[in-house]
């Protein structure tokens, strides 16, 4: 059985992979996975605020103690706190229940190793063979020992080392938008302790309305609240946490490109961007790439999902990698996307530069893209396909030279994903359009 995507376990809540057997079997796998130890193993646990998070904390809970481990929830935080906690608390293992940006009937379960970091993907593989074989039952009672431990405060200590306080801009109005998610409980009281004037939104989750109308994938409620208070920013993050985009002071929307942008030049001016180079994901703008080039920054391009962004920083020794979604790494902070910790940095570079948010954003001139996606039946290979293939063709040809054509899957959902970069807007969006109409008629 394939369990892991890019972004760990993925699916509907109740059903396959997600089902209380297979959640329970997978917890136990994980134990199975990892080398012999004289002590218990340890595994921290968090979760977001859907409400199918209590019972598959349960099941997973059930399957570590069957095997022998100690399990200790932190109950509802952000996933990078999970990440920077399990190292810093000395867990064997962390463990994050959540979507992210999902709605509320999917969960998921994502895994980091005792250094904070994604599992590689050859562990991943070792645990879904354990899952996979049949010679062995979950050994866990109903009622598994779960030790509870409010850990929050940990974390927020570590990401002030980013920004102390306010500084110039104490007292500046920001709007949060917590998304109904695991920084709803947090994010506000923390951002007032730096001396921001905050208006939070989305802050009031019910188990159902996480990401539903607000967060970083629905940007309208944040830009509303910044033009009607005439808020300094908005900042959004999404429903784990882990990712934030940006409103200016004028509604205008600030993307990871952008924070990529404005980041990588203050660290270089800092002397702390090692080799003058980052990492995008294949889906950032060229526009990034010619922008970073006249600053004399290079840019390595790698898949989409923050743990190849992560690979490829450590392979090549570099401290900043980030997604157009707003995943953005911060090697010194932590090796994952950090929400709090990225709005923690764009208001230094402000801080620092003096700039406003939409003058430090105005550096990065796009070119216009057009994602579509096209909801299929399964992931066949497309170019198979002939008049798939003939229609990519026909747009290569079209884009060559000025723009370009990615075409994927999604690594979470049945989606395949037709982004387009060039010139001219509807030029490019008739381009995407022509692709999605054959896939429509053949995948979906």
């Amino acid at each position: 059985m394939r369990l892991f995507g890019t972004d760990g376990i993925r699916g509907q809540a109740g059903t396959a992979p997600l089902d209380a057997a297979t959640v329970a079997r997978v917890g136990a796998a994980l134990v199975r996975a990892t080398e012999s130890r004289d002590a218990p193993m340890r595994v921290l646990v968090g979760r977001d605020t859907r409400a199918s998070g209590s019972w598959i904390e349960e099941e997973l809970a059930r399957g570590l103690t069957g095997e022998g481990a100690e399990v200790v929830s932190a109950g509802i935080l952000p996933t990078p706190a999970v990440a920077y906690l399990t190292p810093a608390g000395g867990f064997d293992a962390g463990i994050v229940i959540s979507a992210s940006h999902n709605p509320f009937e999917d969960n998921g379960i994502k895994v980091f190793s005792r250094s904070g970091e994604k599992l590689a993907e050859a562990v991943e593989a070792q645990i879904e063979s354990i899952v996979d074989d049949g010679s062995w039952q979950v050994n866990g009672g109903p009622e598994p020992a779960i030790t509870r431990r409010d850990l929050s405060a940990a974390y927020l200590d570590h990401a002030r080392r980013i920004l102390g306080d306010a500084g110039p801009l104490q007292g500046s109005l920001i709007v949060l938008d917590c998304a109904n998610g695991a920084t709803a409980g947090i994010a506000p009281a923390f951002f007032r302790s730096l001396g921001f004037e905050v208006d939070a939104i989305g802050v009031a989750p019910d188990g159902r309305n996480i990401n539903l109308n607000c967060g970083s994938t629905h940007l309208d409620a944040a830009r509303q609240r910044v033009l009607g208070t005439g808020a300094r920013l908005g900042i959004a993050f999404d429903g784990d946490g882990d990712r934030a985009l940006f409103v200016d002071h004028r509604g205008q929307v600030v993307d990871g490109d952008a924070v990529l942008l404005m980041a990588g030049e203050q660290l270089k001016r800092e002397g702390r961007l090692p080799g003058d180079a980052l990492v995008a994901t294949v889906m950032s703008n060229i526009g990034l790439e010619i922008a970073l080039r006249e600053r004399g920054i290079a840019m390595a391009r790698c898949p989409v999902g923050d743990k190849y962004v992560m690979e490829e920083m450590r392979r090549r020794g570099l401290a900043l990698g980030g997604e157009q979604s707003g995943h953005i790494i911060f090697a010194e902070h932590l090796m994952t996307g950090d929400g709090i910790g990225t709005a923690l940095q764009v208001l230094r570079i402000m801080d620092t530069t003096g700039k406003d948010l939409a003058a430090l954003a105005s550096a990065l001139v796009t070119y216009p893209q057009v994602l579509v996606n096209v909801r299929v039946r399964d992931r066949a290979d497309y170019m198979r396909v002939p008049a798939i293939a003939d229609a990519i063709r026909r747009v290569e040809t079209s884009v060559d030279g000025e723009g370009r054509l990615l075409i994927r899957y999604s690594g979470t959902e049945p989606l395949l994903r037709i982004m387009i970069e060039g010139r001219h807007d509807d030029e490019i969006r008739a381009w995407a359009e022509e692709i999605a109409a054959v896939v429509r008629t053949h995948l979906a």
